[in-house]
């Protein structure tokens, strides 16, 4: 039988990070760096805690949007932790890692052709998720002179009257590079010059070590454009629960929330 398969789909390369992955899983004194995972395992308080969770009978649907109570924590850390603001009604969706909100925001922002900055190197998904979406990823070398970073002069020269969005990834996967205050504030003033979207990726946010992190919608004037996206796999060590959430304006994540029928 011949299949019906998207061609869209048809002409996603696999990822290698992920056969890799696959290659070295199982064998002893191996050390796999081929994917982002702490060397331990998810402490015993957490793990102790959605053991209860179950046996309490907490396994019922949720709200499309997640457990109001998990969104009410986010929205309670993003503040004490950043001053960040979000109606946890309104404003955040719990997703299935971070990965699921990327590919979320992807279909919730762009029509056909639409065209997302993506820095290169990059995440592998990044791509795939773009194209799914019906959009267009346009990447921007970053070489390593430069540290692996945008340049602000480099985003604008990038934009065109489709494009729609930039993914910033920082720290960033592969390359950990990361971005000053300074720095982000001079992408920022770009992305308000053309009217772009922020879509940033922070998931590596608690692992900055060289001077502290700034969340982008911490910038003056970017909560109102910026889809901030992070979860609980690196700095939590739960990569295999999935858990991840986006906050961003009303508009787009309630958009996402009501179209996303999760249980059906």
């Amino acid at each position: 039988m011949k299949y019906p398969i998207s061609k869209i789909a048809q002409q996603i390369p696999p990822s290698g990070i992920r056969q890799f992955f696959d290659l070295v899983i199982g064998m002893k004194d191996i050390i796999s760096l081929g994917v982002g995972e702490p060397d331990f395992v998810t402490p015993w308080n957490i793990r102790e805690s959605a053991i209860f969770s179950l046996e309490e009978g907490y396994t019922s649907y949720t709200s499309n949007k997640g457990l109001l109570e998990l969104r009410k924590e986010v929205a309670h850390h993003l503040l004490r932790k950043h001053g960040l603001e979000y109606d946890p009604e309104e404003e955040i969706l719990i997703t299935v890692g971070v990965s699921e909100a990327k590919d979320l925001v992807m279909r919730a922002i762009l029509n056909k052709n639409d065209k997302v900055l993506i820095a290169e190197p990059s995440y592998v998904s990044y791509r795939p998720l773009t194209e799914l979406a019906g959009g267009k990823a346009v990447y921007l070398h970053t070489p390593k002179d430069t540290g692996f970073k945008l340049l602000p002069k480099q985003i604008e020269k990038a934009c065109d009257k489709k494009t729609r969005a930039i993914l910033l990834n920082y720290p960033s996967n592969p390359t950990g590079t990361s971005y000053t205050k300074k720095e982000l504030t001079g992408i920022a003033k770009v992305a308000e010059k053309k009217n772009l979207l922020v879509i940033s990726d922070e998931i590596y946010g608690d692992l900055t070590y060289d001077f502290e992190h700034t969340p982008f919608p911490t910038l003056p004037g970017m909560k109102k454009r910026t889809v901030y996206l992070n979860g609980f796999s690196k700095a939590y060590a739960m990569t295999g629960w999935r858990v991840g959430y986006a906050c961003g304006p009303r508009e787009i994540i309630s958009l996402r929330a009501d179209g996303c029928h999760r249980g059906a």
